[in-house]
C-alpha cells in the first residue's frame, strides 16, 4: 500500500495549502451512487480522498472474491481508455481541458481519477479492469489532438498525460497507486500491449535502428501498401491457407527497391528520426499498413510503423510474408532480431515486478512468430504462474489454449445484433461448447456501439442480460453502460459513409472526448440489476462452462431467445426468454417440464405453468428472466 499511502499524504497535504477550489464538478455516479444525470460541486481533493475513503471502507466489507487459478474464466470486465473514461467538464464550461487553469488538475482522464472511479465499477459488479495501452505515444504522424494509444514510443515507459499535475508524482507511482487500490478491492487488471507494432518516431529507434525497416526519403511519396496481380493474390492465398509458407510470392522490384539497409547513424530532425547512410543518403521510417489480405483496402496508418523481428537479406521490406504469414526462409532461429526479442519478452515481466498486473490482452498477439509468442508467455508466468493472456482473436480455436491463452475475444460484437446468429451461440455453447472463454459483448471500441444498433438501448439491456447468463467472460465496453452511440474508432465494420461522418480528429480513440456521464439512469439501474440477479443466481464454478448446464428450448420463432441453465448448486432451473425482433411482440407457449410458477426477477411477477406450458407475451427487444419452481 506504499504508492496509494503516499497518495494520499500528498493530497491531504494539498488540502491544506492549495488555495479552496469549490468549482469542481463530478459525476455522482463514480460514487457508486445511484444518481441519474446528477452532479456534485465539491473540493477536489476532498473528492479524491473521500473515494479512497470509501475503497478502504469497500474492501472490508464488499471484497470481490476470485478464484487463483481460473479467474479469468468468471471475469466480468470493464474495458476502459483511461484519458477517456474519468474525462470530465469539472468547471462545468462545456469544454474538456487538458489542463484546468492554476488547479493543474486535468479534465482528460488521469490515473488519478481512476482511483476515484472504482467505487462506480464495484456498483456494477465489475472484477477485473482491462486498459487499452497507457504506454507512451508517439508524435509524428498522429492523429487527433491527442493520438492512438497503438502508436507506442516506448513500451517501458507509461504515457505522462496520464498523470495529474497536481500531485507533482511520477507517473509510474500513480499508476502502481492505481493497480494498488483495485486489488485492496479484489479487482484484477489486464493491460493491452502492442508488440508488432511502433510508433514511427519511437524512442527504440534511435538506439537500435536494426529492429525497424527504412526507405529512402525520396522515395517517401511513392510509398503504400505493395500491390499484386489477380493470379498472385490467387497463389497467396491459397499457400496460407493450406498453410504452405516456403517461396510465397514476394511484392514486385520496384517496392523492394524502395527499402534499404541499415542506416550507421539516426538521429532526431524536428522530431522526425532520419537516418544517414554510408553515401550520405537520407532514409526515413516507413508507416505501416493492413498485412492481411495482402489486398485490403485500408489506407496506411500514418503514426505506426512494423518492427523487424526477423533480418534477411531476400526480405528487406515489409509485406505480408514478412510480418504476419513469415515465410519459412525467413522464420529461422538464426535470422531472428534476438535483442528485440528479448526486449519485447521483457516487458511484461516488467509490469508484473513493478506494477503488479494480473494479466495483459495481446493486440494482434496471434500474429506474432510462434516461438516468440511461446517465450512472452513463459517469461510472463515465470514471474506469476496465474498470470493471464487473452487474444485480440475474432476465431475460437483450441490451438488458442494450447498455446497458452485463457481467452480470445471472439466474434459476439460482429454477431450478437444479428438473431439467427445469437441463436447458434447458444445452440454452440449447449452442444460442444466454446474451445476456449470469449468476450460476451455486442461492442468493443473498434466497432459501431451496441445502441447504435436496432432496437437502440432496448437492444442494449437484451445483450447485457443475456451475456450475463452464458457460459464466457461478460464484457462492458466503456460507456456502453451509459447508451453511448458514438463509436471510439471505426475500426471494424464501418461503411464508407460513416468514415466520412467520424473523422479521426473527432474520434475519442485519437482525441480528447468524454462520455456522457449526466445521462446515466434508466440503462445503468438495469445493468446494477442484472449483476444482482447473477450474484445472487450464480456462482464461479467450472460447472457452468459445461454444455449440459445449458438447454436451449426449442421454439417456432426465429427472434426468439430462450433458454434453461440448470446447474447442481442451483434448487431451480433459471430461465432466459428474450425477444430479438426490432418491431413486433412475440407471443408463445414454452414446454416447462420441471416446475409449476415461473418468477421474473426483473419485474417480481410470477406466472403459472400450465399442463407443462408457460404462455408469455414479449414485447421488441423485451427480456425475462428467473426461476421455475
Amino acid at each position: 500500500m506504499n504508492n496509494l499511502n503516499k497518495v494520499i499524504s500528498r493530497l491531504k497535504e494539498l488540502k491544506l495549502n492549495e488555495p479552496y477550489i469549490d468549482n469542481y464538478y463530478v459525476p455522482c455516479v463514480w460514487l457508486g451512487d445511484s444518481g441519474s444525470g446528477e452532479k456534485i460541486r465539491t473540493n477536489p481533493f476532498d473528492f479524491f480522498l473521500e473515494s479512497i475513503d470509501k475503497i478502504h471502507k469497500l474492501s472490508l466489507k464488499k471484497k470481490i472474491k476470485q478464484d487463483d487459478k481460473h479467474w479469468s474464466d468468471f471475469a466480468i470486465v470493464y474495458n476502459m481508455i483511461p484519458r477517456l473514461t474519468t474525462a470530465y467538464d469539472h468547471n462545468n464550461d462545456g469544454i474538456i481541458n487538458n489542463v484546468e487553469g492554476n488547479s493543474k488538475l486535468k479534465e482528460t482522464g488521469t490515473f488519478l481519477k481512476c482511483i476515484a472511479f472504482l467505487p462506480y465499477l464495484v456498483s456494477l459488479g465489475v472484477n477485473t479492469i482491462y486498459l487499452l495501452p497507457v504506454t507512451s505515444i508517439g508524435l509524428e504522424g498522429r492523429k487527433g489532438n491527442s493520438g492512438s494509444p497503438y502508436a507506442v514510443r516506448n513500451p517501458y515507459k507509461l504515457d505522462e498525460n496520464l498523470s495529474e499535475p497536481v500531485l507533482e508524482m511520477d507517473v509510474d507511482l500513480q499508476f502502481a497507486a492505481y493497480t494498488e487500490a483495485a486489488h485492496l478491492l479484489g479487482i484484477k487488471v489486464v493491460i493491452e500491449f502492442v508488440f508488432r507494432t511502433a510508433s514511427i518516431d519511437s524512442d527504440l529507434a534511435l538506439e537500435h535502428p536494426d529492429w525497424f525497416y527504412w526507405i529512402k526519403e525520396k522515395e517517401l511519396k511513392n510509398y503504400k501498401a505493395p500491390s499484386f496481380t489477380a493470379d498472385e493474390l490467387l497463389k497467396i492465398k491459397t499457400a496460407v491457407e493450406i498453410g504452405h509458407l516456403t517461396k510465397l510470392p514476394p511484392p514486385h522490384e520496384n517496392y523492394k527497391n524502395l527499402f534499404t539497409k541499415v542506416p550507421g547513424k539516426v538521429r532526431k530532425d524536428k522530431g522526425k528520426i532520419k537516418g544517414f547512410l554510408e553515401d550520405g543518403s537520407i532514409c526515413v521510417i516507413p508507416s505501416a499498413f493492413a498485412d492481411w489480405p495482402p489486398d485490403d483496402t485500408q489506407p496506411a496508418w500514418s503514426d505506426v510503423t512494423y518492427l523487424r523481428l526477423y533480418t534477411h537479406p531476400d526480405f528487406n521490406y515489409i509485406a505480408y510474408n514478412t510480418i504476419r504469414m513469415y515465410d519459412k526462409k525467413l522464420a529461422h532461429d538464426e535470422n531472428r532480431v534476438n535483442a528485440l526479442w528479448e526486449s519485447i519478452t521483457g516487458v511484461i515481466p516488467y509490469y508484473i515486478e513493478k506494477f503488479k498486473i494480473d494479466g495483459v490482452m495481446l493486440d494482434m498477439g496471434h500474429s506474432l512468430p510462434q516461438p516468440l509468442m511461446s517465450l512472452i508467455i513463459e517469461k510472463a508466468r515465470g514471474k506469476n504462474p496465474e498470470f493471464v493472456f487473452w487474444e485480440e482473436n475474432f476465431s475460437l480455436d483450441k490451438k488458442s489454449k494450447k498455446e497458452g491463452f485463457n481467452a480470445s475475444l471472439g466474434y459476439m460484437p460482429f454477431d450478437q445484433h444479428v438473431h439467427w446468429k445469437m441463436k447458434e451461440v447458444i445452440k454452440m455453447l449447449a452442444g460442444k461448447g466454446s474451445p476456449i472463454p470469449f468476450f460476451l459483448t455486442p461492442e468493443t471500441h473498434n466497432t459501431h456501439r451496441a445502441t447504435e444498433r436496432n432496437g437502440g438501448i432496448n437492444f442494449t439491456k437484451f445483450a447485457y442480460a443475456v451475456n450475463n447468463f452464458l457460459p464466457g467472460i461478460t464484457f462492458i465496453h466503456s460507456g456502453f453502460e451509459l447508451g453511448e452511440k458514438f463509436p471510439v474508432n471505426t475500426g471494424l465494420g464501418f461503411e464508407e459513409a460513416e468514415l466520412n461522418k467520424y473523422p479521426s480528429d473527432k474520434l475519442p480513440l485519437f482525441s480528447i472526448s468524454s462520455l456522457d456521464w449526466n445521462n446515466s439512469g434508466e440503462l445503468l439501474e438495469f445493468f446494477r440489476k442484472i449483476s444482482r440477479i447473477r450474484k445472487d443466481i450464480f456462482k464461479e464454478n467450472e460447472e457452468n462452462y459445461k454444455p449440459e448446464t445449458i438447454i436451449q428450448i426449442d421454439n417456432n420463432n426465429e427472434h426468439l431467445i430462450s433458454f434453461i441453465r440448470k446447474l447442481s448448486y442451483m434448487n431451480h432451473d433459471f430461465l432466459f426468454l428474450a425477444n430479438m425482433h426490432p418491431h413486433d411482440n412475440i407471443h408463445e407457449a414454452f414446454n416447462i417440464k420441471n416446475g409449476v410458477n415461473f418468477k421474473d426477477l426483473l419485474t417480481d411477477s410470477n406466472f403459472t405453468i400450465y399442463d407443462s406450458k408457460l404462455y408469455i407475451e414479449l414485447k421488441p427487444f423485451e427480456v425475462m428472466c428467473g426461476i421455475v419452481f
